[in-house]
């Protein structure tokens, strides 16, 4: 991302709504992870993710990869973990070597070969290991925020369900979230900021803003764990696992 993004993200991740909605729905895929599992961050950003991991399996081994050096030694100095710079495209680390790999809005990224990243999140996880993925969702909802953010791709279930199932994973589970508030971030996208030029949508809102947006995020997280499955979303949190008897790496 440019130098920019990276800022306003270390700016904000810890506090904004929409970090908070993305990072409560990443734990929840973990939640059943032993606790001293290995669990790497793939394209970690500045570390906010990685604090969380921090706080909620404290006796996890945590590792995080980020493409750029500046903001990989900000992520390990804000979570404690093992941060190398490097690129997903070719993941520095051993085969078979973590029980999960998380990638947060990574795949979808013009620097990325989605084949490849894909192929090397599976060589690293153990057979049977966990892979959490968030994309951004709808082709349609294209706009200035993708090209601030390097955004290549946008996906539906079928799409994000089919490149998981040839990269060789098992039980592909895409869900929409961030659904609720799907008119008001078309409005944001395709009206007040339809210019190429606008900003992205990261930055700081208004503290009254911030709680009202995620007060929805946190109704919408309830009804997504009673069962409920929206048809679209903003956002696409998907899981799958490497499969126990697969002997390819």
């Amino acid at each position: 991302m440019e130098d920019r993004e990276y800022e306003l993200m270390d700016a904000v991740e810890d506090r904004m709504w929409w970090y908070r909605a993305l990072h409560g729905h990443a734990l929840r895929a973990l939640e059943a992870l032993p606790e001293g599992a290995r669990i790497l961050d793939a394209g970690c950003g500045t570390g906010g993710f990685l604090a969380k991991l921090r706080a909620a399996h404290p006796k996890a081994a945590l590792f995080g990869l980020e493409y750029a050096e500046g903001a990989a030694s900000r992520a390990a100095a804000k979570a404690g973990a093992h941060v190398a710079a490097g690129t997903v495209n070719a993941l520095p680390f051993p085969d078979g070597g973590f029980d999960a790999v998380v990638s947060l809005d990574v795949l979808c990224h013009d620097a990325v070969e989605e084949a490849a990243a894909l192929a090397e999140f599976r060589r690293v996880l153990r057979p049977g290991g966990l892979l959490v993925l968030n994309l951004p969702a709808h082709e349609w909802l294209r706009s200035a925020h993708d090209l601030r953010v390097h955004t290549a791709r946008r996906y539906d279930r079928a799409r994000a369900t089919a490149v998981l199932a040839e990269a060789g994973f098992e039980q592909p589970a895409p869900r929409h979230w961030n659904s609720l508030l799907l008119p008001l971030m078309v409005m944001q996208r395709k009206v007040l900021k339809r210019d190429e030029g606008a900003s992205s949508d990261v930055a700081p809102f208004p503290p009254w803003l911030d709680a009202s947006l995620f007060s929805v995020c946190r109704l919408e997280a309830a009804l997504l764990g009673a069962g409920l499955r929206f048809p679209a979303g903003g956002s696409l949190l998907t899981t799958a696992t490497r499969p126990l008897d697969s002997a390819r790496t």
